[in-house]
Formats: C-alpha cells, sequence, structure tokens
C-alpha cells in the first residue's frame, strides 16, 4: 500500500495529532480546517513539540527540518485531490460529517481513501454519504490521543469497504509501529465499548464535583489498578465534551441500556465549559 500524501481535516486536539505523527513517517501531510487561526495554533504547537524532541536529543536536526517541510496548513480548497489518504477528525455529529464526506467524495479522485476518526458513529451510515463506487474506498481509522504515542488503531470495515483494503491498512500501520485492530462497525467499536465503564463507574461512585474525590478515585485505579492515568485525569484529557458526547453516542446506539448512560456531571462541566485541559479546568484545574 502506498500512503504518502494525507490530508487531515480538522486541526483539534486529534486531527494535529494525526497530522503530526503521519509527518513523522515521512508522509507529505495537509492540515486542514475552517479556522485560520486553528490551524496556525496547530501548527505551532506541533513545531513546539519537535523542536522539545529536538531538545532532548531524541530527534536529529535535519529529522525536523524535513517534518517541518512535510507538513503543511492549507483550506479545504487549496490542497491536492490526488492524496493517498483523506482523514476526517471533526466534531463527533453525524449530520456535519456526512456533509463533509459529500463534499470529499465530489473533491478527490477515485482512488483515494476516504476514512473517519470517529469513535462512535457506524462506518456504514456515514459512507451513505459518498457514492456506491467510493464506498468500497470509505473506511474507519480511530486514532487514540495523543496520537503520536498511543500505539493503537481501530480499523473499522463497513458493510461496504473492501476487505483487502482492511487487511493492507492493517500491515501499513503494523509496519510503522502502531498496533492496528480490525473491528466490527459495532457501535463503540472495541476500545469506546469498553471504556464507558471505565469513565462511568467512577463518576458514579464520586456522585457529585468534589475534587477530592476525584484525586482520590485516580490515584487508586493507577497506584492498585496499574493505569497510567486514572479516569478523570483521561477525561480531562480527551476532553470532556468529546467524552459525553461519545457517552450519549453509544448510550443510543445500544437503546439506553443503562451501563452505558452518561452522567449528570459530565453535561453539567460540558454546559460550564469546563472541558478539561484545553479551557483549563475540568475534574482539575491547570495553570
Amino acid at each position: 500500500m502506498k500512503l504518502e500524501h494525507i490530508i487531515v481535516i480538522g486541526a483539534g486536539t486529534m486531527g494535529s495529532g494525526i497530522a503530526q505523527w503521519f509527518a513523522q513517517q515521512q508522509c507529505t501531510v495537509e492540515l486542514v480546517d475552517n479556522s485560520s487561526e486553528q490551524l496556525q495554533k496547530a501548527l505551532s504547537s506541533i513545531h513546539s513539540s519537535w523542536d522539545r524532541l529536538l531538545e532532548k536529543q531524541k530527534l536529529l536536526p535535519q529529522e525536523v527540518t524535513e517534518m517541518k517541510q512535510l507538513l503543511s496548513v492549507k483550506s479545504l480548497e487549496e490542497v491536492s485531490a490526488n492524496a493517498d489518504l483523506v482523514i476526517e477528525a471533526i466534531i463527533e455529529n453525524l449530520e456535519i460529517k456526512k456533509d463533509l464526506f459529500k463534499r470529499l467524495d465530489h473533491f478527490f479522485n477515485k482512488n483515494t481513501i476516504i476514512a473517519s476518526n470517529t469513535s462512535s458513529f457506524p462506518i456504514t451510515l456515514m459512507s451513505d454519504a459518498v457514492s456506491i463506487e467510493r464506498q468500497s474506498r470509505f473506511v474507519g481509522l480511530h486514532f487514540f490521543n495523543p496520537a503520536t504515542i498511543m500505539k493503537l488503531v481501530e480499523i473499522i470495515k463497513g458493510d461496504k469497504t473492501s476487505e483487502e483494503l482492511c487487511h493492507d491498512l492493517y500491515t501499513w500501520f503494523d509496519q510503522k509501529d502502531k498496533r492496528p485492530a480490525l473491528c466490527k462497525d459495532s457501535p463503540g467499536f472495541i476500545v469506546n465499548r469498553v471504556a464507558r465503564n471505565f469513565y462511568g463507574e467512577p463518576l458514579r461512585i464520586a456522585e457529585s464535583d468534589i475534587e477530592s474525590r476525584y484525586k482520590e478515585i485516580d490515584h487508586i485505579l493507577k497506584e492498585v489498578g496499574g493505569f497510567k492515568m486514572g479516569p478523570f485525569e483521561l477525561m480531562d484529557l480527551i476532553g470532556i465534551d468529546v467524552n459525553y458526547s461519545v457517552t450519549c453516542s453509544v448510550w443510543d446506539a445500544y437503546a439506553n441500556e443503562p451501563r452505558f448512560a452518561p452522567h449528570s456531571l459530565q453535561k453539567k462541566m460540558v454546559a460550564e465549559n469546563r472541558l478539561g485541559r484545553k479551557t483549563k479546568r475540568g475534574f482539575y484545574t491547570y495553570d
């Protein structure tokens, strides 16, 4: 499989991380967003990350120079229509995603793979937005935050997705030192279905908005359970709004099964714009 020219749409935390990782694989990467301010913020953050790795002698000067040259930021109208792979990493809103896929289907050539980084929406449902000819090359590629560090990538086959494509992607990512997993097109796929209880039970244990309770639960799960991060730390890193949206989506998909139910604390924090690290305040406060 040839994946040399990548376009990532959405310059938020996930999209930026995905773009950075592909550039680190010596791919030409174009990062796209509606907001020029967000694009410049993302580019600055990625460059700063590489500069820190250079200072720590984990990268060579010529490697950093090359990666910075490989990565550019553009509007959708400016990107190359001959990209090998386009990855959508925008807001978790089904209709907005489907509208985008319609545009992408018309814009890119017939061989371009179109992928979604969705964490919960069915790939088959989203593929309805593209032409029948494109559906065989429409796939789910679910990365995990931070994409430059987390090894797992879920490869989700829709009803019309080519099996050969999925296996080729599996081989490509495996060769790039990711840990690919082939997944059914089911709500939450593998990780987000399993992870609902990792978040939901601690929220139910905490019950109310008291930081000392969050700290205690995180401490126990890290020190006793062996997790690298506690659930409240992880929700703050992911974004409480993103986590809440995924929880609601999985809950709806499983006909409101109680074990997947969102918690009132999540809803409260989203309403108060306490979204975690990105707003400097979530379950914890950040400087």
